[in-house]
């Protein structure tokens, strides 16, 4: 099991359950992320290979949106921790972030 942070967990599990509402990619920052502390946990969550993220520029804003993605980490961590993963959108490999 891995240490984190109660704040980084309950990122994570929020992600986790909020997957299916984006088709198994959360938005980060849409029903979930939006504590100004949760851009450090997201942090954590990236160092600790459970996801990875990928910015794609809004239209309508202008500004990127950053779209969650599960690594097969990620997936196994939330199994341990008894979270269904039907929903997660997994990908092996870390994504290039979009140039805006």
């Amino acid at each position: 099991m891995l240490n984190l942070t109660p704040g980084t967990t309950r990122l994570f599990t929020d992600l986790v359950e909020d997957a299916g509402n984006w088709s198994g990619t959360p938005l980060f920052g849409g029903n979930v992320g939006d504590a100004p502390a949760d851009k450090g946990h997201l942090t954590d969550l990236k160092k600790h290979g459970l996801l990875v993220t990928f910015d794609d520029k809004n239209p309508t804003t202008g500004r990127p949106d950053s779209w969650v993605y599960f690594t097969e980490a990620g997936k196994k961590h939330a199994t341990e921790l008894g979270l269904n993963v039907v929903e997660l959108e997994v990908h092996a490999a870390p994504i290039q972030t979009a140039s805006m």
